[in-house]
């Protein structure tokens, strides 16, 4: 399935929109006592295990949209968007994404 941030694909019409599909996760409430506790792998500003909880729970998210898409039986999401938000009290993240699913020609 092609999964895209464009509105379009190049050379391939759409010729059907499916309706919006979406994914969502929410990294655990111990994200940032996590965070801290994993503040030894921080280089040049960059804390490779919280990275990692975000890759992983951006990658569930968009398993999710891509599943939601082919239920419907599309052949691509596109004008993809990927929003993090924290909630509660900052101490957890939540990791949306969302797209138009659609049939190409």
């Amino acid at each position: 399935m092609i999964i895209t941030t464009t509105p379009t694909i190049e050379g391939r019409p759409i010729t059907q929109y499916l309706g919006i599909v979406m994914g969502e996760t929410i990294l655990g409430a111990n994200i940032v006592r996590d965070f801290m506790a994993s503040i030894t792998d921080i280089v040049g500003g960059r804390s490779a295990a919280y990275e990692k909880s975000l890759r992983e729970a951006r990658e569930i998210a968009m398993k999710e949209l891509e599943a939601e898409a082919a239920s419907r039986g599309a052949d691509a999401v596109v004008g993809v968007d990927v929003d993090y938000e924290t909630i509660g009290q900052g101490s957890m993240l939540m990791v949306s994404v969302s797209g138009t699913a659609v049939r190409l020609g």
